[in-house]
């Protein structure tokens, strides 16, 4: 009987005990729902307390400042980060009332009326971003027209219209309008079609070459796609190891080859009596006339006919880039 009694308070301590932890975990368990719960309002996972505070307002599935959880910021989105806040700032008055209800913006903001200065938001973007490509960003042209990271680059997006292959050429030609015009003239590099891009050629946050281009000259940045035109050849074309500009127009052209000129008129802007005779030709005179005066020359590939080789050759005999 008396084993009886000491079995049922045994039971009954236990009893106690479990509910006592149960009473002890509920608290935990509740913290442990409400983070999920958080965790599912935003894509990224956990978020910490300043970023979870903009999701309040910011926080709607089709929000398009959510995009920026798919994008390449998308690992400033990660448990405990600070992604808000890491590029635009505390903004706490911006958080007691936003400007949406006639408050104030954040602190540091990237486009509209109420963006930052230029230097202001680069200062930010340059906190993370301090790659190589970067170097020459200071005193470039970019730099110096008062460009922002954001006039080119949208952190927001899923896609950077900058860095997209199918979206480059067309956010670069929004401002280079010169650009535009070029590249639908008949004879043209293959960028409309994407086979070329602009940072193929240039760097836009600026290089060492002019123009913005990656290497230190022209000729070099040519001859990443062209190098049979490279050289050392036997007899020199002087002007092609001075400047491809000098004859081509890289980014179109109303004649075949990109050339600034129809030849010969271009060929006659430098040579005009050396070895033979060279009549500066025009198009008067073709055949076909009552008294007929055009020149053979200006058919066909006229002095191209024969100094076949223009950019250089190694032939023995190539001279005069004939073979």
């Amino acid at each position: 009987m008396r084993a009886r009694r000491v079995g049922h308070r045994i039971a009954t301590a236990c009893q106690l005990a479990v509910v006592g932890l149960l009473l002890f975990a509920l608290p935990d368990l509740a913290g442990q729902d409400q983070d999920s719960a958080t965790a599912t309002a935003a894509p990224g996972g956990a978020q910490s307390a300043e970023t979870a505070n903009c999701l309040i307002c910011h926080g709607r599935p089709d929000d398009p400042l959510l995009d920026v959880q798919h994008g390449a910021h998308a690992s400033l989105s990660g448990s405990g980060s600070d992604a808000c806040i890491a590029c635009h700032g505390a903004s706490l008055e911006h958080a007691r009332l936003p400007a949406s209800i006639g408050g104030a913006h954040p602190d540091i903001v990237f486009s509209g009326s109420a963006a930052a200065p230029a230097d202001e938001q680069n200062r930010v973007c340059s906190s993370c971003h301090a790659e190589s490509a970067l170097f020459h960003w200071s005193g470039s042209p970019h730099h110096r027209s008062e460009l922002s990271c954001a006039s080119c680059h949208q952190a927001h997006t899923i896609r950077d219209a900058a860095l997209d292959p199918r979206l480059q050429v067309e956010q670069c030609l929004s401002c280079h309008t010169e650009q535009r015009a070029e590249i639908h003239r008949p004879f043209v590099h293959p960028v409309r079609e994407g086979q070329l891009l602009c940072s193929d050629c240039h760097n836009p946050h600026g290089g060492t070459g002019p123009a913005d281009l990656h290497r230190f000259t022209a000729n070099e940045t040519c001859y990443d796609c062209h190098a049979e035109k490279r050289g050392p050849f036997l007899w020199e074309h002087q002007p092609v190891q001075e400047d491809c500009g000098l004859c081509h127009e890289p980014h179109g052209a109303l004649h075949r080859g990109l050339l600034t000129q129809r030849t010969p008129f271009l060929c006659q802007n430098c040579h005009m009596a050396q070895f033979h005779p060279s009549t500066a030709l025009s198009g008067s005179g073709l055949p076909g006339e009552t008294r007929p005066s055009g020149s053979q020359s200006l058919l066909g590939r006229d002095c191209m006919n024969c100094h076949v080789q223009v950019h250089g050759s190694n032939h023995p005999s190539g001279v005069g880039q004939t073979r």
